[in-house]
């Protein structure tokens, strides 16, 4: 098994403990609202929303996958981190066991926050190489997530 990983930052004006609350830990009932057209509904499997939680994404018209199975690796309130891993589903395809994602949201001096990201091509056989499009892809769907939680919390200033 070979695992590539990718490291990006998205920015984010809206303060840490906002965004993470409503990004992280209501995203299961956010995402389906905000972003219809590529989330149809989250629904919990297994689990409390911590390590070890199962969830299965249905996604919206608009996607070109049916569903994703998603584990929760890793959950820290105190320190804004999440870290999760798509274990079943079409994105996955015949080429990636699993495709992880690591989120830490870090304060700006000046107000809002940065979300620090790596995201990890866990391969099925030897290291293969990953389109760039592909790539963008994945990184494009996490940025627009962000920006229309941002939207809506701007929009309803007193939720979160």
């Amino acid at each position: 098994m070979g695992v590539v990983t990718f490291r990006f930052d998205i920015l984010s004006p809206i303060p840490r403990a906002r965004i993470f609350k409503a990004a992280i830990l209501d995203a299961d009932n956010l995402l389906p609202k905000v972003l219809p057209q590529a989330v149809k509904s989250v629904e919990v499997l297994e689990g409390d929303g911590g390590p070890g939680t199962i969830k299965l994404m249905t996604f919206g018209k608009g996607s070109q996958y049916k569903t994703a199975k998603h584990k929760v690796e890793a959950l820290d309130k105190e320190n804004f981190t999440y870290c999760y891993s798509i274990i079943e589903g079409e994105v996955l395809g015949t080429t990636f066991e699993k495709i992880s994602y690591e989120v830490k949201i870090i304060a700006l001096a000046l107000g809002g926050s940065v979300f620090k990201c790596a995201a990890s091509y866990f391969t099925i056989g030897e290291e293969v190489d990953i389109p760039e499009e592909e790539i963008n892809a994945g990184k494009e769907e996490l940025c627009a997530m962000v920006e229309a939680i941002e939207a809506y919390l701007v929009a309803n200033p007193y939720d979160y």
